[in-house]
């Protein structure tokens, strides 16, 4: 199960300390150590793409399961892919904003299933109405990220293997599946 993204740096020290069940993957980068005084020869550790340390705590993996990310606009834009669900442009971040489907003042919440990127415009025409009160329609239905997607949203720069390792943990109907296959 994916839980976070590691520097290069906590990767060595979480294999300095044996932490470290299996490895697969690219090497991504070798870090340089000291020299041995004895034998005169620099330590170093390959990085791998993807680590699993030991342990297993059934609890965490439970708590995963029901694990729902918090909500920010940052995340939001990239679920969506900066894209207006109502008119379909595409847009930076400063042109877009949050819109609840049903707005909070029609009993809506600020949650992942009720809210979707806009762009400004379309949030306006919108205003304080239902997309049906508007007259106007949704091109996607808004879900919550499991914790496998959230990871993925996190990162800028994910590699072919962490692709792929992320992706076993993607729901079988995932958008973000169909971005990658």
């Amino acid at each position: 199960m994916p839980l976070e993204w590691l520097n290069c740096e906590q990767v060595a020290k979480l294999m300095a300390l044996d932490m470290v069940q299996y490895q697969f993957g690219a090497t991504i980068t070798r870090l340089h150590g000291g020299i041995n005084a004895q034998s005169g020869e620099q330590s170093y550790f390959d990085i791998p793409a993807i680590i699993g340390t030991k342990g297993y705590n059934n609890h965490i993996h439970k708590q995963l399961a029901q694990y729902v990310p918090p909500l920010n606009n940052q995340t939001l834009f990239k679920r969506d892919q900066n894209l207006c669900m109502y008119c379909g442009g595409a847009f930076t971040k400063v042109e877009l904003s949050r819109d609840h489907v049903t707005p909070v003042s029609q009993g809506g919440k600020d949650v992942w299933t009720n809210v979707v990127t806009s762009c400004k415009r379309c949030n306006n025409h919108k205003a304080d109405r239902t997309p049906l009160q508007a007259n106007m329609r949704l091109m996607a239905i808004p879900f919550a990220p499991n914790y496998a997607e959230y990871i993925f949203l996190q990162n800028k720069n994910i590699i072919a293997d962490q692709m792929d390792f992320l992706m076993n943990h993607f729901p079988k109907k995932s958008p973000f599946r169909r971005l990658y296959n």
